[in-house]
């Protein structure tokens, strides 16, 4: 009897032992934090979607190793949306319904985000999306302000403006031909303040062609854009496209200067476009990597993932930030005093820069940078505020 009360005894012990060690190697639902992020990990622009995806994992594990948010470890899952609208929409469903996060990161895209929007509204959780840049993701055309929804990017209307001042200003051009990608938003919102701005300083439009995203061959639409005779050419697309373009472009013989919009930043552009082709060409961004306040996330960014972050890691990274800073100063993990924290950001200091949110739109106030391509590397020409 005496040897059974001893066995059960030990047998009690050591079954507490192995409990104390499964307390500690994962933590419970109730010391974490669920943030989603619905990203292009997939598809088209997938490489965007890995960058974001670093950048956010990056600035998530620094903060859960000083001991999270509030005293709980952030835990970030992820939903691809495919590089497609109605993925997008499924995805951000599913994270919200199903996985029950607090809020979402995400999606890249302006489309994809747009798709997102009406669900996050719907739920009542916050959605900041670091890269999307159309103005119809936070404010709709009749003016009406999507309350729920956040960015840490500046908008296609402010880098339409800036490419089209630089174009005039800087290179001193003024017949420009502009090449959109027919079913974009992004690439349909910086064609459309391009144009306005290079007509208001004078300047004239002398073609304006369009493509789909995932064509491949442009030679016979560049050809009609050589015959307009432009000085310079606008083409607010996504490197996949891009780099073909500007190559295809030089093999007909044009060798006027292209420019775009941050669309254009990834490390893939020279494999497409080939160095020498992207000389004499320039796109406007969110960041310059040599910049002080940049340069200690990027060094962390290469050592961890041994690449060099672009600017859409940087955003999502400015994203997730922006996200823990709302959550320490809601001092709730409630999504909606999560937005209202989201809505009175004030002189955050990101790695993009500072971010103030204007409340009236959610957009953030902040600078950005020109970069001309050298033999296949970035350079920087300059910023601009705004």
């Amino acid at each position: 009897m005496r040897k059974s009360k001893v066995l059960i005894g030990i047998a009690v012990i050591m079954l507490g032992l192995v409990s104390g060690c499964g307390s500690t190697a994962a933590p419970k639902a109730a010391d974490e934090i669920k943030i989603g992020g619905v990203l292009e990990l997939s598809g088209g622009v997938a490489t965007y979607g890995q960058s974001v995806l670093n950048a956010v994992n990056l600035a998530f594990e620094d903060q859960n190793k000083k001991g999270g948010v509030l005293g709980k470890q952030l835990k970030f899952i992820t939903a691809d949306n495919k590089s497609e609208a109605g993925e997008s929409t499924s995805a951000i469903t599913k994270l919200i319904t199903q996985d029950k996060v607090i809020a979402v990161l995400g999606a890249v895209t302006s489309s994809n985000t747009k798709a997102a929007v009406p669900v996050s509204a719907d739920n009542k959780i916050p959605l900041i999306t670091p890269t999307a840049t159309n103005a119809e993701v936070t404010v709709n055309k009749d003016g009406s302000l999507n309350k729920w929804v956040f960015r840490s990017c500046f908008l296609d209307p402010f880098q339409g403006k800036v490419a089209a001042n630089f174009v005039t200003d800087t290179l001193k051009l003024k017949k420009a031909a502009i090449f959109i990608d027919q079913k974009d938003d992004y690439s349909k919102g910086l064609a459309a303040e391009f144009k306005k701005v290079m007509e208001s300083a004078g300047g004239t439009i002398t073609d304006t062609e369009n493509y789909v995203g995932g064509d491949k061959d442009f030679k016979s639409t560049l050809t009609r854009i050589k015959a307009s005779n432009p000085e310079v050419i606008f083409v607010p697309g996504y490197y996949n496209e891009v780099g073909l373009i500007v190559k295809q472009g030089r093999e007909l013989g044009i060798s006027v200067p292209f420019v775009g919009g941050d669309g254009w930043d990834s490390a893939k552009l020279p494999e497409l476009g080939g160095a020498a082709n992207l000389n004499d060409t320039y796109f406007v961004n969110h960041m310059w990597a040599e910049d002080p306040d940049t340069k200690p996330f990027v060094e962390a960014y290469k050592a961890k993932y041994n690449a060099e972050p672009d600017a859409l890691a940087a955003l999502g990274y400015d994203g997730a930030k922006m996200l823990i800073a709302a959550i320490e100063k809601a001092g709730s993990a409630d999504s909606s005093k999560i937005r209202d924290a989201l809505e009175n950001t004030k002189d955050f200091k990101g790695v993009t820069g500072v971010i103030t949110v204007d409340p009236a739109t959610h957009n953030p106030v902040k600078s950005a940078v020109i970069l001309r391509m050298v033999d296949g590397k970035k350079t920087l020409l300059t910023h601009v505020n705004p």
